[in-house]
């Protein structure tokens, strides 16, 4: 049972400028190779970025009692309590404070997140980081999680 779910994707914006990347590259290759080179060039750069866009967004989830985000997962009985970091907290967890052997699921385009230390003692990640755009919603859900097992 899916208790939270949320996908991670590229913002707007971030389409848009990779939109306008391909037109620009096809006019430079138009001038020197011509408009067949231009075409090709611009639909093959343009499929290129959405496949990246689309395949950059990670789905963050609570199901089954457990946190499921990108690839990973770990079972929700396994985390100590969950911390929400706004932009300045998550911040430093993703970059001056950041532990090498932790769990970070981070994209740019995402400002705050959530963290909670791993209890497992057998296992080397101190903590999860978890980017989220509603990270009191996913902290409630973990909680939740949490407290049925």
């Amino acid at each position: 049972m899916v208790t939270y779910r949320e996908r991670l994707s590229p913002p707007l914006w971030l389409w848009l400028a990779a939109g306008m990347t391909a037109p620009q590259l096809g006019l430079t290759v138009g001038a020197a190779r011509g408009p067949v080179a231009a075409a090709v060039a611009v639909i093959g750069l343009g499929t290129a970025m959405g496949i990246v866009l689309r395949r950059s967004a990670a789905v963050v989830e609570v199901r089954d009692d457990e946190l499921v985000a990108g690839a990973a997962h770990i079972p929700a009985n396994l985390l100590g309590p969950v911390e929400v970091l706004d932009d300045v907290r998550a911040r430093a967890v993703r970059g001056p404070e950041s532990d090498p052997a932790a769990f970070h699921l981070i994209r740019g385009w995402i400002s705050a997140g959530v963290r909670a230390t791993v209890l497992d003692p057998g296992d080397p990640t101190p903590y999860w980081f978890v980017a989220s755009r509603h990270p009191d919603r996913l902290a409630a859900a973990i909680e939740a999680a949490r407290a049925t097992r």
